[in-house]
């Protein structure tokens, strides 16, 4: 028991440590451009990039913001995880982006992330989700307001694609809870109609 335990400790942690390496300042660094917390929105995230270097180290940035969420959830599949395990590392792995260890816990706002957390976990709430940010994002042309409301029905999702994972449900919600809250700033944007 103790042993198990101590796993599923190990796996939380390497979430964590995981979700708070940078894919924004990396690449950035690598492409010879500014850090991104000084530069546009300040935040170290893919539209940020975008702002900051272009589409090529803006996708880079949101594949690696993507597979952050991947990895240590499909790590931990394949390992035998089952779906409460999972959605707690990726959960952690989300943490470590909004709050990283090795950037003085100012991170990103979370969607590249929880995304690719989603979508290892349980496709069909991740696909719901993607699908409702292009939708949105292709409609409104803003960013922030797709990624918002796909987050307000991700947890309506995970409870129609998932309706007796009480716990999935629980970790799902807190994710998009903290995702709003990360995007406070752009929730006040778009209200007064000053989002770009």
């Amino acid at each position: 028991m103790l042993s198990m335990l101590t796993d599923h400790y190990l796996w939380l942690l390497f979430g964590y440590l995981l979700g708070s390496v940078s894919s924004a300042i990396i690449a950035c660094h690598l492409a010879g451009l500014p850090d991104p917390r000084t530069q546009g929105s300040g935040n170290p995230g893919a539209t940020n990039v975008l702002r900051v270097g272009g589409k090529k180290i803006a996708a880079l940035t949101l594949a690696g913001d993507m597979l952050k969420g991947v990895i240590p959830v499909l790590l931990a599949k394949w390992y035998g995880a089952d779906l409460d395990l999972q959605i707690s590392i990726g959960l952690c792995t989300f943490l470590g982006h909004l709050y990283p260890i090795f950037f003085r816990f100012k991170g990103g706002k979370g969607v590249a992330t929880a995304i690719g957390v989603l979508v290892t976990a349980a496709w069909p709430v991740g696909l719901g989700t993607v699908a409702t940010w292009l939708f949105v994002a292709k409609g409104m042309r803003i960013s922030s307001l797709a990624a918002l409301i796909a987050f307000l029905l991700t947890p309506f999702y995970a409870w129609w694609w998932q309706p007796d994972q009480g716990y999935f449900l629980t970790l799902v919600t807190l994710m998009s809870i903290l995702l709003f809250w990360r995007h406070r700033s752009n929730i006040r944007k778009l209200l007064a109609g000053t989002e770009a």
